[in-house]
């Protein structure tokens, strides 16, 4: 039989529970049963069954003593806790007795009562004193209930606002670990967010001036090491610092607006930000420009320094001008003309520089400009990328290129002033970019805008006639190049072959090296232009062209097989002059050839031809001039033709 506790439920007896225990061993019972009475074998049993119960008291003696300890450690733990909450039931009623007699103290006289003012004055600050023990105390264990509990005391003590800066410095203890004194704000403020709106009966106010206390204190500190070490050493990293330390600030007083700081939350972040950085947005902006100044000046010294070139002061002032007008009107080469073995004195390098660094000035303008003041700022840096990129690289470029443009009667010149037109338009493509992407949503609502487009269309019409004056002149040193193959590959017995009847070739040297030429520089076009410039400079060059030819051609008398010469160079031109791609200028050329078809056509058809589609609209005497070039004009007497 199992030996446990039950066997001992009540009633127990003890005589009965002998019994049974005999009963149920074999050879035990007193009547013997089936099994004959075996003594040795009950005495075994029972001196087992002693054992049992043995351990069995042990066990249970065990578990009483362990039962009895935790009655006593519960016990203890619970008179603690009544003494405690008695302890704080007194001060709650020591307080409220403090605080009443202070505030009747206050009407006593103070001739009469002074002690007795003074003795309740030291007891209401000794007691302030040990309230505000309490709290730190148990904001240092975590006991929030018991933070609550001194704090709802407290509110009505002068020394509330004293509670409140202790928790604030506290909860600050250990915040600022991770060298990254934005992420460790947030993550601060949220923290204390749940914790103040449990302890504190306005957790708006307690937050607020938290945020307000880092603001002041950790922020200001690290926004000030950081900028001063820079501002008068390192003036783009201190432009560059500003601006981060700017854009975190903000950002981060973005995120704070999730909590409950007051009515106006966004007002009182912006002053606080303002507190930290007035000081420096006050001369950002001078900085700014001045720093820039220096850069593009730098940038572009460099440049020239690496082309070993010493930059040409560019004159200004009426005399100036007087030279450039003539200079338009003409081509005299005003001063001295110089070589730049095709150096363009442009660079994408030095391009992209200048912008890059515009770019972030227009960034930095954008976050750190007060926003009165932001598009007179943005304006301030247009101007000096004006100055820089337009004026001292891209305007001095096309003057140099300008002085470099040989006269008209040059052999062999080196037209690479439509090099310096390409790049000049591929550059200010780049300007005109940013001014429309970084500048224009900075002023577009201000009245700067009106003063910006008039400062780019100023710059761009400056530029323009420099490059219009450029590309004339090019276009006559390529007629002037034109003129020279032909005055020396042009023969006068190209026209009047000595053997009318053995003549084999299809157009003279002259026309071939002429349409070689021109088809070169109508490719050198279409690669230096883009748009419409395109067609207006071929059409130019075009008309040029065809003048060039129409009166070269009127230098010559025809015989008959000169004629169809004549006409086969005409061809020949016109084929070239499909590659313009303008109309006008194959226009010109058609007709040039219908002209031509008088130098052979029949005497007695000279009147059809005349009154035929292509030339029944020309000038009559420009037709006759034609005529009069034909060797057999006064033999045939063809000017009757004409009278």
């Amino acid at each position: 039989m199992a030996t446990t506790a039950q066997l001992f439920e009540e009633p127990f007896d003890a005589d009965e529970y002998i019994e049974r225990l005999a009963w149920r061993t074999p050879g035990g019972g007193s009547k013997g049963g089936a099994e004959a009475f075996d003594p040795k074998r009950l005495l075994e049993e029972f001196e087992n069954h002693i054992e049992e119960l043995k351990q069995l008291d042990e066990k249970i003696q065990r578990k009483v003593e362990k039962l009895e300890h935790q009655c006593h450690r519960e016990a203890k733990e619970f008179a603690h806790k009544v003494q405690d909450l008695q302890r704080s039931n007194q001060i709650k009623e020591a307080a409220d007795i403090i605080q009443k007699l202070h505030l009747i103290a206050q009407e006593l006289p103070f001739d009469r009562f002074a002690d007795v003012k003074a003795k309740i004055a030291s007891k209401y600050h000794d007691l302030e004193r040990q309230l505000i023990q309490e709290f730190t105390a148990a904001q240092r264990r975590g006991e929030i209930g018991r933070m609550r509990e001194v704090a709802a005391v407290l509110l009505h003590f002068k020394g509330y606002a004293h509670c409140v800066d202790v928790y604030i410095k506290q909860c600050q203890e250990g915040a600022y670990i991770r060298n990254d004194v934005f992420e460790d704000t947030a993550a601060l403020c949220q923290r204390v967010n749940k914790q103040v709106g449990e302890v504190f009966s306005s957790p708006e106010t307690v937050m607020a001036k938290l945020i307000q206390n880092i603001f002041e204190n950790k922020l200001q500190a690290h926004v000030r090491e950081k900028l001063d070490e820079t501002r008068h050493s390192d003036v783009e990293q201190y432009l560059k610092n500003l601006y981060d330390l700017y854009t975190r600030t903000t950002a981060l007083a973005t995120k704070l607006t999730e909590f409950n700081l007051g009515s106006d939350k966004h007002t009182f972040l912006s002053k606080l930000i303002k507190s930290i950085f007035s000081s420096y947005l006050e001369s950002y902006i001078d900085m700014e420009r001045e720093y820039l100044r220096t850069r593009g000046a730098m940038i572009l010294q460099r440049y020239y320094d690496s082309k070993n070139h010493q930059k040409r002061p560019i004159g200004t002032g009426s005399i100036q001008e007087l030279k450039e007008r003539i200079r338009q009107r003409t081509n005299l080469p005003l001063g001295p003309m110089i070589d730049t073995h095709g150096e363009t004195f442009l660079s994408p390098e030095l391009v992209v520089n200048l912008l890059q660094e515009t770019r972030h000035a227009f960034e930095r303008c954008h976050r750190l400009s007060d926003p009165s003041d932001l598009p007179k700022n943005a304006f301030s840096i247009f101007l000096l990328l004006v100055d820089h990129l337009c004026v001292e690289h891209i305007d001095y470029a096309l003057e140099i290129g300008l002085s470099a443009i040989p006269s008209s009667d040059a052999k062999n010149a080196n037209l690479y002033f439509l090099d310096v037109v390409q790049q000049a338009n591929s550059i200010f493509h780049l300007f005109d970019k940013q001014f429309n992407d970084q500048l224009m949503p900075l002023i577009s609502s201000s009245p700067k805008l009106a003063e910006c487009l008039h400062k780019k269309k100023e710059v761009i019409e400056q530029m323009e006639v420099k490059l219009d004056t450029g590309i004339d002149r090019t276009l006559n040193c390529m007629v002037g190049q034109m003129k020279h193959i032909l005055a020396t590959e042009q023969k006068k017995t190209d026209f009047r072959p000595e053997d009318e009847n053995n003549v084999m070739i299809q157009y003279t040297t002259a026309c071939s090296k002429v349409c070689a030429y021109v088809s070169r520089q109508v490719e050198h076009v279409r690669k230096s232009m883009d748009g419409k410039n395109v067609d207006t400079v071929l059409t130019e060059l075009g008309v040029r062209f065809h003048r060039l030819i129409h009166e070269h051609l009127q230098q010559y008398s025809y015989s008959s097989m000169g004629g169809m010469l004549a006409i086969c160079d005409v061809a020949e031109y016109r084929r070239c002059a499909k590659d313009f791609r303008v109309p006008l200028v194959l226009q010109l050329f058609d007709t040039l050839h219908a002209l031509c078809n008088l130098l052979v056509v029949a005497p007695d058809n000279l009147k059809q031809v005349c009154s035929g589609e292509q030339l029944t609209n020309l000038d009559r005497n420009l037709l006759h001039a034609f005529v009069q070039l034909r060797v057999d004009y006064r033999s045939a007497r063809l000017g009757r033709h004409f009278s």
